[in-house]
């Protein structure tokens, strides 16, 4: 009797909860800040894939060049003058669940490429994750307005 009453429970639990998981996919859409502050990207839904964006940046102004900030770190020369806004951070993004996509992450930081997994971790939070090889580095990006 204990057995079947846990049973039972656990099943009664699994059915309140599938509705509120379901929905915790969440809208992933939106302007989203870097954890440091220094960007705000736009995230979208690109057909299947994911799409992010950089929209703004805390820095108008690039302090060693007093210009606006461009893409210096990029080792493709045609790239390399290209402003900040404007640059594609997301690269084959495929959904692995209905919050989460996996694919590559440009980082303009070092103008490298990474295997990438972003995630909605609550619906003002995102977990951007890049690997290289087993070793992974995440931070959580805010939503700016709603």
């Amino acid at each position: 009797m204990i057995i079947r009453a846990t049973v039972m429970t656990a099943l009664l639990g699994a059915v309140l909860a599938g509705p509120a998981l379901a929905q915790s996919g969440g809208d992933i859409s939106g302007v989203w800040q870097t954890q440091a502050g220094d960007a705000n990207v736009r995230v979208s839904k690109c057909g299947t894939q994911l799409c992010g964006i950089i929209v703004s940046l805390r820095d108008k102004i690039d302090p060693r060049t007093g210009q606006p900030p461009i893409d210096d770190k990029n080792p493709d020369p045609k790239l390399a003058t290209r402003s900040m806004i404007g640059v594609h951070l997301f690269f084959g993004m495929k959904p692995t669940s209905a919050s989460a996509w996996s694919g590559q992450i440009y980082n303009a930081d070092d103008g490298r490429y990474y295997v990438s997994n972003v995630s909605l971790a609550g619906p003002d939070t995102l977990k951007v994750e890049g690997c290289v090889g087993a070793i992974c580095g995440s931070e959580n990006w805010s939503r700016v307005g709603r």
